[in-house]
């Protein structure tokens, strides 16, 4: 069988995949465009593909011998999935694996705002820097504070937990209750509009989908305290940016830390002039031992797909109910 990788993804992964198929790897460092996955999947029977691929039905029926599609990501948003199950293809994702990376850095991004840290060390760097100062870069403190956690599922349970050691008001919003931050923190489930009223961190862990797009916008954002900080290491659609532009520019709330963006890879020429945001390149599970467990799940699923059983990870699992019924 043949498989189609559309980007370079850790070689444990690729030296296993090599393993049991052949395999057609993009050699260009660059997100594929639509046209391009469908000439690489021809003749394909598995592809395995990144969370910045469009996977949409076009693609998806593009090549009839296509089996499997496994995801080098949590999030799939950016697939078809009705369009999959259709054709009776599995689709998988890496879920768990990322989850303590992608929470460490949203409090990276939490500390690195609240303390202008990247502002600091360009400040420094540029021989600005001409001694100690009353009132030099002040900061937020994060000891002692409310934390808000939009979304509480496992990035966010893992999140909020790390807060133990700054003895932090935790609250949260989600459809569920969390009884496990309940029972760790005393956290307490609240609406979001009392969320954003309290808290003066607000950490973004949802996924997108309808209901969550533009979640966060110009009347939300003017809710939040003068002092608060956002961070998003989820999808960046959850925020309207230009929204965020405005409250960030006219000092709505203090600051915010964001890896990920509404139109990713371009970001806002008027977002990249602000010095009161942190800007990342979506690296929340960029770590070696984190991205190399994503491949080594993703190739694992599609091992499995490809050989007529449920991958671990499957998303669809409705499709050999199908299969078994026919």
């Amino acid at each position: 069988m043949k498989v189609f990788v559309t980007r370079k993804i850790p070689t444990p992964g690729l030296d296993l995949l090599r393993k049991e198929f052949a395999i057609t790897v993009n050699r260009n460092n660059r997100v594929l465009t639509k046209e391009e996955i469908i000439k690489g999947i021809k003749g394909k029977d598995g592809l395995l593909c990144l969370l910045t691929d469009p996977i949409d039905r076009e693609v998806i029926y593009a090549e009839p011998k296509l089996k499997m599609i496994a995801s080098y990501a949590v999030g799939y948003d950016n697939i078809d999935i009705s369009a999959a199950t259709e054709r009776g293809i599995p689709v998988s994702n890496t879920p768990g694996v990322l989850t303590e990376t992608t929470a460490e850095l949203a409090w990276a991004l939490l500390f690195s705002v609240a303390r202008h840290i990247v502002e600091g060390d360009t400040f420094t760097r540029a021989g600005k820097f001409k001694g100690w100062a009353p009132l030099l870069m002040l900061g937020q403190d994060v000891t002692n504070k409310t934390l808000g956690i939009i979304g509480a599922g496992r990035i966010g349970t893992a999140f909020a937990l790390k807060s133990k050691g700054f003895d932090m008001k935790v609250i949260y919003t989600d459809e569920q209750r969390n009884e496990h931050l309940e029972r760790e923190l005393g956290a307490k489930k609240v609406p979001l509009s009392e969320l954003l009223k309290e808290s003066d961190f607000v950490s973004i862990h949802v996924p997108l989908m309808k209901a969550t797009y533009h979640l966060i916008g110009e009347k939300e954002l003017r809710v939040m305290k003068k002092t608060a900080i956002l961070i998003n290491t989820a999808r960046g659609p959850i925020i309207n940016e230009k929204a965020l532009v405005k409250a960030l520019t006219e000092h709505w709330i203090f600051g915010a830390g964001l890896d990920v963006y509404e139109k990713e890879p371009e970001i806002s020429r008027e977002l990249k002039s602000l010095d009161n945001v942190v800007l990342q390149p979506h690296i929340g599970s960029g770590t070696i031992e984190t991205r190399t467990k994503m491949a080594l799940m993703a190739v694992d699923n599609m091992i499995a797909g490809l050989k007529g059983d449920i991958p671990p990870n499957c998303i669809n699992k409705e499709v050999f109910l199908k299969k078994t019924t026919k």
